[in-house]
């Protein structure tokens, strides 16, 4: 019966008014006529019961309007056709009277309370259909793989949903690049209303250019992380403002929105690494393999051009000099080729340290007599601080480490300045400062110097591939230290290493 009820409601909300109430009227008069034969066979009780059922049958399909009007009807049909003295307004008994008033309070409270419950079903099926709506929204999100996507889905379910415009505006660490072509938006906006929205992280509406194009309602992309964007909305299209659950709708859309912008970006974050990983791996193949290649040859040049130099029958002056040239430009290139050889295993992890506990002196010592005429034209001077106890380190490749950074500092700097190397203790760790008299790191801060391949502004001046300090930060970084490069207050470039202290050895005193 509830079933019947309902389908019979769900058509008469197609009907009009003036519809309805004729209905209403037919089923007074209906009732009226069929319970006219059985006057005299049913008490008035019985027959006032089938008008009130009547009543209620109304007012649950057709609403309260219609429930007043067949009480009404129902009280006079039966005055008129069922009380003595019939086909008269006039009542012998005073209970009939209560009766009528029964009829029409009842009438008018299952008429309103009918009435009440058709909204709220309204209501429930509007919100069901939205819960569906979004539902569905959500699901089409879920496989969306770029932001223009995005924007068809969002803009085709607010024009189809609510009848507004909507735009999404992506936030890159909390600002929006308007110039960008997935935030031109095709409504204007007020940028100010976009910046209080994603510093505020809720949502505004601005009524007073709610009838303007322009988009007066601004719902934030709260993700995990961040704001992720601004969600706006146009009303010129609509007729009315936006209600309190349109509002509600949008927010909700808001955070799958959000979730769904922030899931692109880890996706091309991670697209983007993977990418990174595989041109890295491929790179190091190659460096590898050239490397190798190189060897071989580099040292048959060499030897030849050293046999040459060396031979019994002395070579004419000009022919000797050719071979020292040979000789010194191999030399050169086969320490590229070691560069490159170090970059790709220390990468790879294939160098083990070998720690062993050793004197900063000795290292820094042994790195200058291995530079030998690289250093020619400079005066190094070394500053270590006496009470500065031994050192855990890999020391050929520390030697290296320093050997690097006095190359450079002689590379970049005038004939006859000076070279400084000053070692001291600062608090748990050694602080060994390498400066020169040069022009300095020009242009360049230090997370670009040391990054592979990369050359200072004067590096075309000199010969290399920018490895050198690429190298020193790596192997300082697997000893646990760190690397800093700056200019000096009084001129010329500054590099600093800091090494850990551990609890080393005691020396014996000699």
């Amino acid at each position: 019966m509830l079933n019947i009820i309902t389908k019979l409601s769900a058509r008469a909300d197609r009907l009009h008014l003036w519809q309805k109430l004729a209905v209403s009227v037919g089923a007074c008069c209906a009732s009226a006529v069929l319970m006219t034969p059985l006057i005299g066979h049913l008490d008035l009780a019985n027959i006032v019961m089938v008008f009130l059922l009547v009543v209620l049958f109304v007012s649950a399909t057709l609403g309260s309007t219609c429930a007043i009007v067949a009480a009404v009807l129902s009280v006079i049909f039966f005055d008129v056709f069922f009380v003595p003295p019939r086909f008269s307004f006039a009542v012998e008994e005073a209970q009939y009277l209560v009766t009528f008033a029964v009829m029409l309070i009842a009438g008018v409270i299952t008429g309103q309370m009918a009435g009440g419950l058709k909204d709220k079903e309204r209501l429930a099926l509007q919100k069901e259909a939205r819960t569906r709506a979004l539902y569905d929204i959500a699901r089409e999100l879920a496989g969306a793989i770029s932001q223009t996507q995005v924007n068809a889905i969002c803009e085709a379910f607010f024009t189809k949903e609510l009848g507004v415009t909507a735009w999404i505006l992506i936030a890159q660490d909390g600002h929006v690049d308007y110039e960008a072509p997935f935030n031109q938006s095709p409504v204007p906006v007020e940028r100010h209303l976009v910046q209080n929205a994603i510093r505020a992280g809720k949502t505004i509406h601005n009524d007073a250019i709610a009838n303007t194009r322009y988009a007066s309602i601004y719902v934030p992309l709260q993700a995990s992380a961040a704001v992720r964007g601004v969600l706006v909305l146009s009303q010129s299209e609509r007729t009315g403002y936006l209600g309190a659950d349109d509002l509600s709708l949008a927010q909700a859309l808001g955070a799958v929105l959000a979730i769904t912008i922030e899931r692109l970006h880890y996706v091309e974050v991670a697209s983007q690494a993977k990418l990174d990983g595989v041109s890295e791996r491929l790179r190091a193949t190659i460096l590898s393999a050239l490397s190798h290649d190189l060897r071989t040859p580099l040292t048959v040049i060499m030897g030849l051009a050293e046999s040459l130099s060396l031979g019994e029958v002395p070579l004419a002056e000009p022919a000797l000099a050719a071979s020292r040239d040979i000789y010194a430009s191999a030399v050169r290139l086969k320490v590229m080729v070691n560069n490159l050889l170090d970059i790709v295993r220390l990468e790879n992890g294939r160098i083990a340290l070998s720690l062993e506990w050793h004197s900063l002196e000795e290292v820094v010592g042994a790195s200058i007599q291995y530079l030998g005429q690289s250093l020619a034209g400079h005066a190094v001077r070394v500053d270590i601080a006496p009470d500065l106890p031994l050192v855990e380190m890999d020391a050929i490749l520390m030697e290296r480490v320093f050997s690097n950074l006095l190359e450079n500092a002689a590379k970049f700097s005038p004939p006859g300045s000076t070279i400084r190397v000053h070692a001291r203790r600062q608090g748990a760790s050694v602080c060994i400062d390498v400066r020169d008299q040069g022009t300095g790191f020009v242009g360049l801060d230090g997370d670009f110097v040391t990054e592979r391949f990369k050359r200072g502004a004067l590096a075309n001046m000199q010969d290399g591939l920018g490895l050198g300090l690429s190298i020193c930060q790596m192997i300082i970084k697997a000893h646990g230290g760190s690397i800093l490069l700056q200019n000096d207050p009084d001129g010329g470039a500054r590099v600093t290493v800091d090494l850990k202290l551990g609890d080393a050895p005691e020396v014996p005193e000699e």
